[in-house]
């Protein structure tokens, strides 16, 4: 099936509906961390340099507009304690981020500020037993901008997740990044059929830069 043909499915099916942005919008940041863009990490490939680009531009706007900002990042005990089965299937991967590990810092250009809300997780989802929905909710937030690592694992389940806790999700194309490009394709065109929209770092930017701060 030919992708005119697989649009003319979807279609009928009701699905690629635009959401549209809410009222309040909040940039989650996921997992963008040194293991991914560190050579001598397990997980580092150099297709997702451009991600992290396109994120440090989206933190900058948000700020400037006063947009709330959440940055998650991995947290593993040492030898997977509580890891359960997530960390039985990554062990290699995890250990980056393992407790004095300088693999699970954050790179330049994504500095912790103040005012950005830390999340620590365990699973791909970043909702998954962490308080950021119950965060989120309590600022009265109804959209989130997604980006970060990977598209096919942590993006995609936080993007299902956001969904189902009833915001707007909203994945930025530039910003988000895997391994291979079929992947990452077919990972997008999925999420904007069913979950969210998926947008160009343009449209992205150009909202955050229209909001009124104060």
């Amino acid at each position: 099936m030919d992708k005119a043909s697989l649009d003319a499915n979807y279609a009928n099916t009701g699905f690629n509906k635009r959401l549209g942005f809410g009222k309040k919008p909040a940039l989650v940041m996921i997992d963008l961390v040194q293991a991914y863009f560190v050579e001598r990490s397990p997980l580092f490939h150099p297709s997702f340099r451009p991600s992290l680009e396109a994120s440090i531009r989206l933190k900058a706007a948000a700020h400037k507009a006063s947009v709330p900002v959440a940055v998650t990042r991995v947290e593993a005990q040492k030898g997977g304690v509580g890891g359960g089965v997530f960390f039985e299937k990554a062990r290699d991967g995890m250990s980056c981020f393992e407790p004095g590990n300088p693999l699970g810092d954050f790179p330049t250009g994504l500095e912790i500020e103040p005012g950005d809300l830390v999340i620590s997780k365990r699973y791909p989802s970043v909702f998954f037993g962490t308080p950021l929905a119950s965060a989120l909710t309590s600022m009265g937030i109804d959209t989130v901008i997604l980006c970060g690592v990977s598209t096919s694992g942590c993006v995609r389940a936080s993007c299902v997740d956001a969904m189902s806790y009833g915001f707007r999700p909203m994945v930025v194309r530039e910003a988000v990044g895997d391994r291979h490009p079929d992947v990452q394709e077919s990972n997008l065109y999925d999420m904007n059929a069913k979950y969210a929209d998926v947008i160009g770092e343009v449209e992205a930017l150009a909202y955050l830069k229209q909001i009124k701060t104060g």
